[in-house]
Order: C-alpha cells, then structure tokens, then sequence
C-alpha cells in the first residue's frame, strides 16, 4: 500500500511541474504584459494543484478563517510548497518576500516577479532587511497582500525555529494590519521526499493584528498566534511531536 501510495506521489509530483511549464506557455503572451495575466496564470496553477493532489494522493485542502481582501502583511508559517499555494489561491493579489535564487528558476521566477513578488538575498541579514523595506517601499503602489515567512524557510512540523525581526520591520514600515496564518500542510506534504499522504490539509487565517504596535509587542503576538493555532491543526491532523 505504501509503495502504491508512494508512486501515487511521484505521478502527481511529475505532472505537477508538466503542468507549471505548461501554464507557463499557455498564458505568456498575456503574462508578458498584464500582472492579471500572471496572477491569473499561477491561480490557474494552484487550482490545478489542488485537484490533482486529492485525486492522486487523496490530500483535501482547506482554507480557514478569512483571507484578506485589502492591502496587508499576510504573515505565515512555511512548511512546504502547499502552504504557498493555498495563501496564494486564497487571497486577491498576493506577493511573497522570496529568497532571490528562486528568480533564476525557470517559470517560477519570471512569474514571481511579474506579480510583484520580493526577491531578497538571506545570506546577509541587515543587507536583506535593508533591501526587502526599500522594494517593499518601492512597490506600496501595488495594492495586494505582501505575504511574509517570519521564520524565513520551511520549518518541519515539531521542529523549533526562532523568527526574524523583519516581519516586524515590514509590519512597521508599511502601516497596515498583519494577518497570521497557521497551517498543518507540513503533516501530509513533507519538507523533503516524495511521500504525500492523504488527509485534510488546513491553512487557517487568523484574525489581523492591528498597525501600530511595538515591534517586540507585535513579534510575540505573532508568534503565539501562528504556533498555537499551527500546533492545534497538526494535533488534530494527528500529529504528535518526538
């Protein structure tokens, strides 16, 4: 059953990124010279995602809470590549602070940057810190939701990571309310290996923490927010930590 569910998997990896090369093509010529265009291109691709994810693998996907609708700081827990796609699938206009060798990935990174994302290089802390607020400031003219990983990478479930001062900066810089988010995807889509096991998949939005508060006030709410609410959806996904 294991070896059957995990070639399941790799068909549904391997179509998945047919499918990203794809799209890709199928919508350039309007990507080329519409953001619509790309945000349509990679919606297109979540949704595809989705489906084909719980036709192969048997892994429903759901999104809890209320995603936002106006300009914002969506900041998340990163346990894999679903939790992108199902912010991104779930809110009107995101971008991402990305880490900038993800330009030079084919497709992707075009796209990224097309809809705006944020490619910052993490090697250098206060140079990144630096160059995400200015990119950010240049780019405030956008409206959308700028979609921030405070823990700057995936994160295992169970594993514990500190977060950064950055989505702090950013929350100051910018003004506006902050929405946590918390999610359990790390249970059935892991950080590393084929194996996608089935189940119920949540992304939940949490209620938004207003503009305004001391960077450190702020930080520890985040925190708290995101992993309690991460701890419940992978407790009740049946995750126990070692």
């Amino acid at each position: 059953m294991i070896a059957f569910r995990w070639l399941l998997s790799l068909i549904f990896i391997a179509q998945m990124y047919v499918a990203m090369a794809v799209i890709a093509l199928i919508f350039a010529p309007w990507a080329l010279f519409s953001r619509i265009g790309a945000r349509t291109a990679c919606k297109t691709f979540c949704r595809w995602v989705i489906f084909t994810l719980r036709l192969l693998c048997g892994l429903r996907c759901e999104v809890r809470g209320t995603p936002p609708t106006a300009e914002a700081v969506v900041a998340a827990k990163h346990q894999s590549f679903l939790d992108i796609i199902l912010i991104f699938n779930a809110v009107p206009a995101g971008k991402f602070i990305m880490k900038r060798e993800l330009i030079y990935t084919p497709f992707l990174g075009q796209y990224a940057l097309k809809i705006g994302c944020v490619p910052v290089n993490r090697g250098k802390r206060g140079t990144a810190i630096a160059k995400m607020k200015a990119d950010v400031a240049r780019g405030a003219a956008e409206p959308g939701q700028l979609i921030i990983y405070p823990q700057g990478t995936r994160v295992a479930p169970g594993v514990v990571k500190p977060y950064k001062v950055g989505t702090g900066l950013l929350y100051e810089q910018l003004a506006q309310p902050c929405q946590p988010v918390a999610t359990n995807v790390g249970v059935f889509w892991p950080k590393r290996g084929i194996l996608r096991h089935p189940g119920l998949a949540v992304v939940e939005f949490l209620p938004p923490i207003p503009p305004g508060k001391p960077i450190p006030v702020f930080m520890a709410e985040l925190e708290a927010a995101v992993e309690t609410h991460s701890d419940r959806l992978m407790a009740e996904a049946g995750f126990r930590p070692r």
